[in-house]
C-alpha cells in the first residue's frame, strides 16, 4: 500500500490518481475532509482503492497518533511525503519570523513528524520518498524561507539515507523544478521549464519503481541549476540580484 501526504492537490493528487489507475491501493492524506472525499470519489472507478487519512502534518501529536493507529492495522510499503507550502519574503529588512516558522512547520517538521511515525513500522525493502525542491540549489530572491526549508529537509533525508541504509528501508529524495500546481499558479514571476503534474507524477513513479536514490526533474533545469551552484558565490549573488531587478 502506498501512502501519500499532500494528496488533495497538485503533485500529490496526481500521484493518487495515477497509482490507483495502475491498480495500486493508496492512502491519501490531507487536512481537508471534503477534499479527501473528492479525491476518493474521483478514483472510485480505478483498479486500486483509495483510503483517506485526515491530519495536519504541522501538528506533531495528531500526525503521530493518526499514522501510528493506522499502521497497527495496515502495512505501508511506499510513503511519499509530499505535503508542503510556499510563502515569500517581500520585505527582507522587515520580514515576519512567523512566516518562516509556518514554512518550516510544513516543509521540514511536517516530514519529520511523519517519519517518526513511519520509520519503525515500515517493513524491510519498503521505500520513503521525501519531496524537497530544486530551489535549495540557488539563492533565489524572496525564497529565504522556502529554499531554506527545502535545503534542510534534503540534508535531513540524505543523512537519513546514510544512517538507515543497512536497515532495509530505502530513503529517496525528490527534487522537482517548477510544476504547474495551484501553489505555483500563485507565483507572480516567470517559471522557466515548468512541467505538468502528469510529468511530475510519471517521473516520481518511474524513479521509485527503479529504486533510484534521487529523483530530479525536469533534467535540463536541474542541470542548469547544478552548473550555477558550482559558480563562485560572488557570481551567484550577482545573478540572483539581476533576477530581482528584471
Amino acid at each position: 500500500m502506498i501512502l501519500i501526504t499532500g494528496a488533495t492537490s497538485g503533485i500529490g493528487r496526481q500521484l493518487v490518481e495515477d497509482y490507483t489507475k495502475s491498480g495500486a491501493d493508496v492512502v491519501a492524506c490531507g487536512r481537508n475532509l471534503e477534499k479527501l472525499a473528492g479525491v476518493k470519489d474521483d478514483c472510485k472507478a480505478h483498479q486500486g482503492k483509495v483510503l483517506t487519512l485526515a491530519f495536519d502534518v504541522t501538528d506533531r501529536a495528531q500526525t503521530t497518533r493518526v499514522l501510528s493507529d493506522f499502521l497497527r492495522e495496515q502495512e505501508i510499503t511506499v510513503a511519499i511525503l509530499n505535503a508542503g507550502v510556499c510563502e515569500y519574503i517581500d520585505d527582507p529588512l522587515h520580514f515576519d519570523a512567523a512566516l518562516v516558522e509556518r514554512v518550516f512547520a510544513a516543509n521540514f517538521f511536517g516530514v519529520v513528524y511523519c517519519l517518526q511515525a513511519l520509520l519503525a513500522r515500515m517493513p524491510v525493502s519498503s521505500k520513503i520518498a521525501i519531496v524537497d525542491s530544486m530551489a535549495r540549489q540557488f539563492p533565489f530572491v524572496r525564497a529565504e524561507a522556502y529554499g531554506a526549508s527545502k535545503a534542510a529537509i534534503h540534508y535531513f533525508a540524505r543523512s537519513l539515507q546514510a544512517d538507515i541504509g543497512q536497515n532495509g528501508v530505502q530513503v529517496i529524495t525528490i527534487s522537482p523544478g517548477f510544476v504547474k500546481t495551484p501553489l505555483t499558479d500563485k507565483n507572480d514571476f516567470e517559471m522557466p521549464m515548468r512541467v505538468s503534474v502528469e510529468h511530475a507524477s510519471l517521473a516520481i513513479r518511474r524513479g521509485i519503481a527503479k529504486g533510484k536514490s534521487h529523483i530530479a526533474f525536469p533534467r535540463l533545469f536541474g542541470g542548469i541549476l547544478s552548473l550555477l551552484e558550482r559558480l563562485p558565490r560572488g557570481i551567484q549573488n550577482y545573478l540572483a540580484t539581476r533576477m530581482k531587478q528584471s
